[in-house]
């Protein structure tokens, strides 16, 4: 398996599945997979979300299947997880939490503070397929477990958004203290910025001296085993709506500086410039096949500010208008 399909379950998920009376090799049959996972648990994104898409069909409602992400005990967390816990602060842990996350994809946590909230949006590294639905309430619930065992205190969030149905949306009110919405554009959990400040009771200086340091050594090495472009694209791509990512942002979510950014990606005969127009042009054709995107929302989704512009650098790659290249690849399909 390559670094970017190479999951590994901590012991701990198990753990907490038979405190909930599901027995770990019934959720593993139920993924048609090998009962060996259990005990050398490293998988593809594949295999990984066929094990939470097995435990959602057994637990039957993904409301009360988020009783594994408060049923998971402290002493059952990976490293990873020690680090954010044992972090200064709830906005450290998150910090940590979207830091570390990249070493275990396929989930990935986007944090943005703005005016009196901070939202987290989760998306998915290196895969097209969506995460489990189960997966994903999980993964937002933990966020806030993480709060309020940090802080001590009964945190709330400020709002929850999920894409799909999460089944008895008064049960995850009632979790996460808001109002939860239902068929949104993403997965996001937005939390109080004031509770972001709130110091941890189980801040633990020491072990993190330990753990930091570790931590940082293995998601270099993993960083510097994949290849730098095909990392900053995926960045670009999910930063392009609306907007041009620049370098010194992409960087720092790689946690390098932009100048050791650029010296990678000339190593690799590429430049940030270069890729930047690769994803726009690759976007745009992904976007203009589907017909339910006017042309503005397509300029709009690549990081153009207006029309005109996305058509002048359209003509450049195709050497025609978009309207008229997707009428071409529109008619080409039909006929197919």
């Amino acid at each position: 398996m390559t670094p970017y399909n190479r999951i590994k379950i901590p012991a701990g998920f198990w753990t907490s599945l038979s405190q909930l009376g599901i027995a770990p090799h019934e959720v593993v049959r139920k993924a048609r997979l090998p009962l060996t996972i259990v005990t050398e648990p490293v998988v593809t994104t594949a295999q990984y979300f066929s094990i939470w898409q097995a435990y959602s069909d057994l637990i039957d409602d993904t409301a009360k299947g988020i009783k594994l992400a408060t049923g998971f005990e402290t002493v059952h967390y990976p490293p990873t997880v020690l680090a954010a816990y044992h972090a200064r602060d709830y906005r450290d842990a998150l910090t940590r939490m979207a830091r570390y996350k990249q070493m275990c994809p396929p989930e990935n946590l986007r944090i943005s503070e703005e005016d009196e909230h901070c939202t987290i949006d989760l998306e998915w590294s290196y895969t097209e397929q969506p995460g489990p639905l189960m997966l994903i309430g999980i993964t937002l619930a933990f966020l806030l477990e993480l709060g309020r065992r940090g802080t001590g205190q009964p945190l709330r969030a400020r709002s929850v958004e999920f894409s799909h149905s999460m089944g008895d949306v008064q049960s995850l009110e009632a979790y996460f203290g808001c109002r939860v919405q239902i068929g949104g554009n993403c997965n996001k959990l937005a939390l109080h910025r004031s509770d972001l400040n709130r110091p941890f009771i189980s801040y633990n200086a020491e072990l993190l001296e330990i753990l930091a340091p570790v931590l940082d050594q293995s998601l270099s090495e993993q960083q510097r085993s994949k290849s730098i472009t095909d990392m900053v694209k995926w960045i670009m791509k999910r930063s392009l709506t609306g907007g041009r990512p620049d370098i010194q942002t992409v960087a720092g979510e790689l946690g390098m500086s932009h100048r050791t950014l650029q010296r990678r990606l000339t190593n690799e005969g590429t430049s940030f410039k270069d890729l930047l127009t690769q994803v726009r042009h690759e976007q745009a054709r992904e976007y203009l096949a589907d017909p339910s995107l006017d042309i503005n929302e397509v300029a709009f989704l690549i990081g153009y500010e207006d029309q005109n512009s996305f058509y002048r650098a359209f003509r450049l790659w195709e050497d025609e208008t978009p309207s008229k290249w997707r009428t071409e690849h529109l008619d080409a399909n039909s006929i197919n």
